[in-house]
C-alpha cells in the first residue's frame, strides 16, 4: 500500500467526520427537540463510518509496513556474497515474515554434509522439515505435532511447520521452514505465498554464496598436502593475533620442517617426496584438534596456530606430531623427524613478530641437532 494511499483513506476519514458533523448541526437548527432521535442516528452512523475508515487505515498501515519488512529482508539477502550473512539473514526474514517463531534452512553441501542455519532453535539437533521420501517434488509440506504426554513447558514445543522447497536453476537445493508454538495456528495459502517469495529469493543467493565459499576453500587449500597454503596462514594468523590480543586470550604457534628432506628427495626423486609430503600432512592432520590450524607454509615447512593455548600445550602438539611422523615409515623415505620453533603470543607481538620468533627458534632448533624443538625466548 502506498502512501498516497494512506493519506487518502487519512483524508477521507477527515472529510467524511466534518461532512457528518455539519450535516448534524443543520439538523439540529431546523428540528429542535423533535431532531433528538435523528441526531442520536446521525451520531451513530458518524462513530460507525469514523471506526470502518479508522479500521481501514489500521490495516493499510499494517500492510505497508509488512511490505516494508519484506522488501528489506529481500534487499538484504540479495546483498551479501556471505554465506553466513545469507543463511542468518533468510531465516530471520521468514520468521518475521510469517510471525513464527523460530525457522532453519536446510541447504545441501554437494559432497559433504548439509548445511543448517536456525532462528529461534537450538542449533544442534534441530530437524529439518523435507519433502515426501520418495522425492517427488512438492509446493509445500506442512507438518503439526502431537506430544504423548501433558509437559510442563508445552508452551515451548513446536506445534506446527511449514516448509517450502530452496530451487536454483530448477534444481532443489534445500528447504525453508517456519514454526510456531502457538497451537492454535495454521499456516494458511497466504502464508504459502509469502515463504514462497522468500524462498525464491533466497534461492539463488544461497547457491552463490556457497559456490563462492567453496572456491575461496579450494584457493585456501595447498594442492599436494590438502593442508592450509601460506596466504591463508598469514591471514589467520593475523585475525587470530588480533583477537587474542583484544580478548586477553593464550594463543601459540608450532613453526617446524621435516629434518634432512633435501636428501631424501635426492634419494628418491622428487614425485616420490611430494607423496612423502602428503602422507605427512595426512599425519600431522590427525594428531591436530579441529580448532587448530595446521598450514603448508613452503617446502617441506609447516606451520600449526593453535588457538587457547600456551607454550605448554604447543610443545605437546609437537610432540604428537614427531611420534606421528617417527612412528612408522613413510613409504621409502622411512621414519622422518622434524625440528620445531615454537612461540606464545607475547603482548608487544603482531602477527609478523610472532611468527619471526617462532621462525628464529626453529632455526636453533636445527643447528642444536634436530630432531628436536625450542621455544622461543628459551
Amino acid at each position: 500500500m502506498t502512501n498516497q494511499v494512506l493519506i487518502g483513506i487519512a483524508a477521507a476519514l477527515g472529510a467524511c467526520s466534518i461532512g457528518l458533523l455539519g450535516l448534524l448541526a443543520v439538523i439540529v437548527r431546523r428540528s429542535g427537540r423533535r431532531a433528538d432521535e435523528r441526531v442520536g442516528d446521525v451520531v451513530r452512523a458518524v462513530e460507525s463510518r469514523m471506526d470502518e475508515l479508522a479500521g481501514e487505515l489500521a490495516g493499510a498501515v499494517a500492510r505497508a509496513d509488512e511490505e516494508g519488512r519484506r522488501s528489506r529482508f529481500l534487499g538484504e539477502i540479495a546483498g551479501t556474497i556471505d554465506l553466513d550473512e545469507v543463511l542468518a539473514r533468510t531465516v530471520e526474514g521468514a520468521a518475521e515474515t510469517l510471525r513464527a517463531d523460530a525457522a532453519l534452512v536446510r541447504l545441501e553441501g554437494g559432497e559433504g554434509d548439509p548445511i543448517v542455519a536456525t532462528y529461534g532453535l537450538a542449533g544442534d539437533g534441530a530437524d529439518p522439515v523435507t519433502g515426501p521420501p520418495d522425492g517427488t517434488r512438492v509446493r509445500a509440506v506442512e507438518v503439526s505435532y502431537s506430544y504423548s504426554t501433558e509437559l510442563e513447558d508445552e508452551d515451548s514445543l513446536i506445534h506446527r511447520a511449514l516448509a517450502v522447497p530452496l530451487q536454483s536453476e530448477g534444481a532443489v537445493i534445500g528447504y525453508l521452514s517456519v514454526y510456531t508454538r502457538d497451537g492454535a495456528r495454521r499456516f494458511d495459502s497466504a502464508d504459502v505465498r509469502r515463504l514462497e517469495e522468500l524462498a525464491h529469493r533466497a534461492g539463488p543467493a544461497l547457491e552463490n554464496a556457497q559456490r563462492f565459499r567453496e572456491a575461496r576453500q579450494l584457493a585456501d587449500l595447498d594442492a599436494l598436502t590438502g593442508l592450509h597454503n601460506r596466504r591463508f596462514f598469514h591471514e589467520t594468523l593475523a585475525r587470530e593475533s588480533a583477537r587474542a590480543h583484544r580478548y586477553g586470550r593464550k594463543l601459540s604457534l608450532v613453526v617446524f620442517d621435516l629434518d634432512d628432506f633435501k636428501d631424501v628427495n635426492d634419494r628418491i626423486g622428487h614425485l616420490a617426496g611430494d607423496a612423502v609430503l602428503a602422507e605427512a600432512a595426512e599425519r600431522i592432520r590427525a594428531v591436530t584438534r579441529s580448532a587448530d590450524v595446521a598450514c603448508r607454509v613452503g617446502g617441506d615447512e609447516f606451520a600449526v596456530i593453535v588457538p587457547e593455548s600456551g607454550i605448554e600445550q604447543a610443545g605437546q602438539l609437537f610432540t604428537r606430531v614427531q611420534s606421528a611422523l617417527s612412528g612408522r615409515p613413510i613409504g621409502r623415505a622411512g621414519r622422518l623427524h622434524i625440528s620445531a620453533g615454537l612461540a606464545e603470543l607475547a603482548p608487544d607481538d603482531d602477527s609478523i613478530s610472532f611468527f619471526e620468533r617462532a621462525d628464529q627458534a626453529l632455526l636453533r632448533a636445527k643447528e642444536a641437532g634436530k630432531g628436536r624443538s625450542i621455544a622461543a625466548g628459551a
